[in-house]
């Protein structure tokens, strides 16, 4: 019987980890980076572990009576086995230079321990669970995998004071310039307002059809992973991996898109460029999917694959409306509706920035201007809750050839994070990019 069985730890271990720690103050630091409060079994030794780090963490010397000092204020000596055991502690250990050694032990019996208790909870949910409910268990269980591989102890709850306590350190960073960006996007003038497609974000950017959405799509996985070399996916459920590729090769190296569909047209000078281009890309962290009929399940245990394997950075999805739950539902908007959440929650749980490509219904061509609207997002009210950044591409020359050739408007309606924005780019469909407007550039008409 399985539960008759102690959980796996390692005593010895456990207090050699103690020991070592209470002799030096090196051995705190290296082994406080390796292992958690809840990695120890003994809650005994979860106490005297809480103490000394509360004491190292104050910058206070660190042994045997110290210690003991700290957990009698506490009022946890008598149960950890009083000043005796502490000095047993030390005394378990010849030398404090293996308490790294042991830590690692420790954490090893620990994630066995989350292990069987992920295998337990599994179970669990499996019994329990009615037959609808197939696939949410599924996600649930590699959910709960997937955290513990990464070995990171979900905590639900913190006080209020470390977390006012990083963001005004976050905010300290920002004003030195020393905050870390998000994943750029390739755009100067989208960067400076955005600060980068930052990490937890669903983004989505929307456009009628043949406005360029995808292409913007591909212009931010571009940037992030061919020049910034961060590990980029893009689900293409619209497009052939073929007619992907054959994108990023016209954007990057300047060929016409329709160069590219003619043999004929790859002069010797374009071949000697594609190969150049072909070495430089070689290793770029770019990963495309086209696969048919894409199930939410599917993008989300591949994307914390790649999370686990290549650090993933963005994730660039192509577009929310093709996406199949694989179940019956009540409507199609509350299919979609379901999407957005999950992507949300995909973007936060990998801690990555999320794209989500979607259609605009008819709202725009009603209006005089065509210009598009938050409200114009199609199908789902969802969608505009669920994003915490939202792109619209609008393209005047699209509805009148005279009206701005060949400029774009990214219009970034909703940020919830910063001010909303209007940014103009150039738009050059035939080598399938926007680009940022030069400087000097006079505005025509407006």
């Amino acid at each position: 019987m399985l539960f008759d069985r102690v959980p796996p730890h390692d005593d010895d271990a456990e207090m050699a980890v103690l020991g070592g720690m209470l002799m030096s103050k090196d051995a705190i630091g290296e082994v406080s980076q390796m292992i958690d409060i809840s990695d120890f079994y003994q809650p005994k030794h979860q106490t005297i572990y809480e103490a000394i780090v509360t004491l190292f963490s104050a910058s206070q010397p660190v042994d045997a009576v110290l210690v003991a000092n700290e957990l009698l204020k506490s009022g946890d000596l008598e149960k950890v086995g009083g000043t005796d055991y502490l000095h047993s502690l030390v005394a378990s250990v010849p030398t404090a230079a293996n308490a790294t050694y042991y830590a690692e032990i420790v954490h090893q019996r620990a994630i066995l321990r989350n292990v069987i208790a992920a295998g337990t909870k599994i179970a669990q949910l499996g019994y329990s669970a009615e037959g609808s409910q197939a696939e949410d268990i599924v996600n649930l269980a590699q959910a709960e995998v997937y955290e513990m591989s990464v070995g990171r102890v979900r905590q639900d709850y913190e006080a209020i004071g470390p977390v006012v306590h990083d963001t005004l350190d976050q905010l300290d960073k920002l004003q030195n310039g020393d905050m870390e960006r998000g994943v750029p996007t390739g755009f100067k003038s989208i960067d400076d307002v955005t600060q980068g497609l930052q990490p937890g974000q669903m983004i989505v950017v929307a456009g009628r059809p043949a406005m360029g959405k995808s292409t913007l799509g591909i212009d931010f996985a571009r940037a992030a992973a061919l020049h910034n070399n961060m590990t980029t996916v893009v689900f293409s459920l619209e497009m052939s991996k073929n007619e992907l590729a054959q994108r990023i090769i016209s954007a990057e190296t300047d060929i016409p898109l329709v160069a590219l569909r003619r043999a004929d047209d790859i002069t010797p000078e374009r071949w000697n460029t594609l190969n150049t281009f072909w070495s430089r890309l070689q290793d770029a962290p770019l990963f495309l999917d086209d696969s048919p009929n894409m199930s939410l399940m599917e993008i989300r245990a591949k994307c914390r694959r790649l999370k686990q394997t290549n650090d993933l950075k963005l994730v660039v999805i192509d577009y929310l409306q093709l996406m199949t739950s694989g179940k019956r539902v009540e409507s199609r908007q509350q299919e979609v509706s379901d999407f957005s959440r999950a992507l949300k929650l995909l973007a936060k749980e990998l801690e990555v920035p999320v794209v989500a490509l979607s259609q605009l219904n008819r709202g725009p061509e009603m209006r005089n201007d065509k210009k598009p609207m938050l409200s114009d997002l199609r199908e789902s009210g969802s969608i505009e809750q669920d994003a915490d950044v939202v792109f619209l591409v609008h393209r005047p020359d699209f509805y009148d050839k005279e009206d701005r050739p060949g400029e774009a408007d990214i219009i970034l309606a909703k940020h919830r994070n910063g001010p909303t924005d209007t940014f103009k780019l150039a738009f050059l469909g035939e080598k399938s990019k926007f680009k940022d407007m030069p400087q000097d550039y006079q505005q025509g008409g407006v």
